[in-house]
């Protein structure tokens, strides 16, 4: 890690540098802003708010992507309230602890790192689920269920009503262990996505124990009980069964409306194992419409 220590103290300077290096960082050390290499990047700036010559706020616009700490001899608005309206990270107050100097750029470190993935991770999920659309109305309440065959669109609908509530989403899998206590989630929003995967009895417990939580769950079946708002999210173009080996009529109807779109019927029947014949009797039976070019 690059660092730049913007210091007029010589002797503090050189102490901090020092330390810097005993860390394993690279630090650079300047006495005033004329002799800064622009043209270098820092991964950290520790600004000294009484350098005598330039203006710190030019400094901490030129560098808005790195960790900006302020040295400073007194707080007031000029060395401190004004460098981190216009950008800094932090400051430390003359004298200071170098180990708390040490630990505020790490920690800063450790929040940019979680930073950049959690945006790496909101613009994949971003991704995932731009072209993912569904008609039903979210409920403005919750909780609600979503009956669907397609658990993209589930999820979706989750993760719009996750941002909408400024929560994070809890993944609770009931069909492995029915007897997870949801109240130890209460500040998130709980998300069963597979309720189809528990008995009855265990519903019935479920539905007496979720009211006041936020909490949406997800069937693949149609639920007649249940006691709060239900939404039908399908689409039509998706086979979903509850076990794991799909039937041989399901296999080749999700096939077909998968693959027609890339395959001729001479290849996607080959692929298929079925003459064209039968291939064509299959989309009649299914009722599955030809894609035209």
């Amino acid at each position: 890690m690059n660092v730049l220590i913007l210091e007029d103290e010589i002797y503090l300077a050189q102490k901090v540098a020092s330390r810097l290096q005993d860390e394993g960082y690279n630090p650079t050390h300047h006495a005033t802003i004329k002799e800064v290499d622009k043209t270098k990047q820092y991964d950290t700036i520790l600004l000294s708010t009484n350098i005598p010559v330039g203006n710190t706020e030019d400094i901490i616009k030129k560098y808005p992507n790195s960790i900006i700490i302020l040295l400073v001899s007194y707080v007031n608005d000029a060395t401190v309230t004004k460098p981190l309206k216009a950008g800094a990270n932090d400051y430390v107050a003359k004298p200071f602890s170098v180990d708390e100097l040490i630990r505020k750029i790490k920690h800063f470190k450790e929040y940019n790192n979680l930073k950049m993935q959690n945006d790496c991770l909101s613009n994949y999920m971003e991704f995932l689920f731009e072209t993912i659309e569904y008609e039903a109305k979210l409920p403005k309440e919750l909780p609600f269920l979503i009956e669907t065959n397609d658990q993209k669109i589930a999820d979706k609908i989750v993760f719009d009503t996750a941002k909408r509530l400024d929560k994070k989403i809890q993944y609770v899998s009931l069909g492995n262990d029915p007897r997870v206590d949801l109240n130890t989630f209460k500040d998130k929003l709980i998300y069963v996505y597979d309720l189809h995967n528990i008995k009855n009895t265990a519903k019935d417990v479920l539905m007496k124990n979720i009211a006041g939580l936020d909490i949406v769950l997800c069937s693949f079946e149609t639920e007649n009980n249940f006691p709060f708002e239900t939404i039908v999210a399908k689409n039509n173009n998706s086979v979903t069964v509850n076990d794991s080996i799909l039937t041989i009529n399901n296999y080749v109807k999700m096939m077909v409306l998968k693959f027609q779109s890339k395959y001729p019927d001479t290849e996607l029947s080959k692929k298929l194992g079925i003459s064209r014949k039968s291939l064509w009797e299959k989309r009649k039976k299914f009722g599955i419409e030809k894609n035209k070019k």
